[in-house]
């Protein structure tokens, strides 16, 4: 996904906060962020809004969105919600294709995104890019922390999902 590698050009200082944003097409401040923007910010240049998408369903379909996470309201927030991992993981499963967690790196593919856990329960995702690192394996672009970076980092934590969005059906 050259959107996603295109995201490294960029400096992005890690920010976690709060912020209220325009809907639909909101972001937050170009140079603030964390990994779920980078996902977000590589579907807007291919003409999907994140945002949009994934309140629309959270508005349909609340139940089937995660309830046991400290900041859940209890109803759907345009602000922040596509921008929480565990959201991104229902969305994608709902909405997209749910791919085989393997430890086999021919099966993860340019475009695919990875959620992991860090440890602690602390959720990460990242997009599959077209080039290979040192080990052979295609690289992630992330932000965990140092801004838009491509690492090969495939299988450095514990990956609980793999999917593929291709955007709204047509």
């Amino acid at each position: 996904m050259n959107a996603a590698t295109e995201r490294t050009n960029h400096t992005v200082r890690y920010d976690p906060a709060y912020v209220r944003i325009p809907y639909p097409g909101g972001d937050v401040p170009a140079d603030t962020g964390v990994c779920t923007d980078e996902v977000i910010r590589s579907y807007r240049v291919l003409g999907v809004d994140l945002q949009k998408e994934v309140h629309e369903d959270m508005a349909r379909n609340l139940s089937a969105y995660p309830r046991k996470w400290r900041w859940d309201s209890g109803k759907p927030d345009s602000n922040i919600d596509h921008r929480r991992v565990p959201n991104l993981m229902v969305f994608f499963q709902r909405k997209g294709e749910t791919l085989p967690i393997t430890t086999h790196p021919e099966d993860y593919g340019p475009g695919d995104l990875v959620t992991y856990d860090l440890g602690g329960n602390v959720p990460h995702i990242g997009i599959v890019v077209d080039r290979k690192g040192a080990s052979g394996r295609y690289m992630i672009e992330h932000n965990i922390g140092q801004g838009p970076r491509i690492e090969d980092v495939l299988f450095n934590w514990k990956i609980t999902g793999h999917y593929r969005y291709y955007g709204p059906a047509s």
